[in-house]
């Protein structure tokens, strides 16, 4: 594994001046690290025919049919395959692993603003695309980071912007009908965030008549409206409330243009360490788990990552646990055993 790179620690970003001034700095970035809409562009990712447009009604069908989406992907193998051979067959600077990650996401994809020279990517999901590249092309750092907003991390699979997604991403019964996934690599779940001072106590009642915060696409918005429906959560709640990032959940709590935001709870905790006048209020509601979204078709590529998987859950030196470690025990606390995914199942058949 590569050598880890020094950096300083980033801590307590409370206040929204100081907010303001990472958001700018993601801007800054953004614009060296851009989100590329234009098919095949630096080097493309394939040649990706699905089209932008979610299919709800097969959505429906698929959530009647689909149950326990975690365990719906393929068994593990390290055999190359069409997909991989592609990505391997690139030349000269094109050689990389393109993938769509986040920037902004404090411990799981970010750019620390402290630790000076070019603010690289950092973070848990981080860490994992730099141990897929090497597996996949033998150099760690043989990756093209795409900045996607929540809304279009399966449109970029779809159009082959990406060859993956690695972006704490939860694998549903929804989004099995648009990409496939890998087995899971860390459990969360939904949970709500409030300042300190606010009478929300959780995902209870005290939400009624309160405008909530989510990012668009994202499983708290589906989990926010499905529950509306159905009569669990206020129906006077407010859901209009949608921004492409989680982070900006943060700064709309801090202008006082949201009064509650919820995520999953391994963001909301990282967004409470940002801020220390904000919480989590009340226990997760849901079990959920990430997983690295690919293309429904790369089977040679899905099968690759459950293969670095496992073994990087079984490397004690530099693996799951010392990502855990090195990244979240400091806002999650140090019991990694409760973010890590039950054993894999793998009943996925082709």
């Amino acid at each position: 594994m590569r050598a880890r790179r020094l950096r300083a620690g980033l801590r307590g970003w409370g206040g929204v001046g100081a907010m303001a001034f990472a958001c700018a700095l993601a801007v800054l970035f953004a614009l060296l690290l851009p989100v590329v809409r234009s098919h095949g562009e630096n080097g493309g990712a394939g040649t990706g025919t699905a089209g932008h447009g979610v299919a709800h009604g097969s959505q429906a069908r698929a959530a009647e049919e689909c149950t326990e989406p975690e365990k719906q992907t393929l068994s593990p193998d390290d055999a190359d395959g069409p997909t991989i051979d592609e990505i391997q067959s690139r030349e000269g600077e094109k050689r990389k692993l393109i993938v769509g990650v986040d920037q902004n996401s404090y411990r799981w994809g970010y750019r620390d603003p402290n630790s000076g020279g070019d603010a690289e990517l950092e973070g848990f999901d981080i860490d994992l695309v730099h141990r897929i590249a090497e597996d996949v092309l033998g150099d760690p750092d043989a990756v093209q980071f795409k900045a996607i907003p929540t809304d279009q991390r399966i449109p970029a699979i779809q159009d082959g912007r990406v060859d993956m997604v690695v972006r704490t991403m939860t694998i549903n019964c929804d989004r099995l009908e648009d990409v496939a996934f890998s087995a899971p690599y860390f459990e969360t779940g939904q949970q709500v965030l409030a300042p300190k001072s606010s009478t929300v106590t959780g995902y209870n009642g005290t939400l009624a008549g309160k405008r909530i915060c989510t990012a668009a696409g994202s499983t708290a918005f589906s989990t926010l409206e499905q529950d509306q429906q159905d009569g669990r959560l206020p129906a006077d709640a407010d859901l209009s409330t949608t921004v492409p990032n989680q982070l900006d959940c943060l700064v709309r709590l801090q202008l006082g243009e949201a009064d509650a935001v919820v995520t999953d709870g391994a963001l909301a905790a990282s967004q409470a360490a940002q801020d220390p006048t904000v919480e989590l209020q009340g226990d997760a509601f849901t079990t959920e788990y990430y997983g690295v979204a690919m293309k429904k078709d790369a089977d040679d590529l899905v099968r690759r990552v459950n293969h670095i998987l496992v073994e990087w859950r079984a490397d004690e030196a530099e693996g799951w646990q010392h990502s855990y470690d090195d990244w979240l025990s400091e806002t999650m606390g140090d019991d990694w055993r409760k973010s890590e995914p039950p054993p894999p199942q793998y009943l996925r058949e082709n």
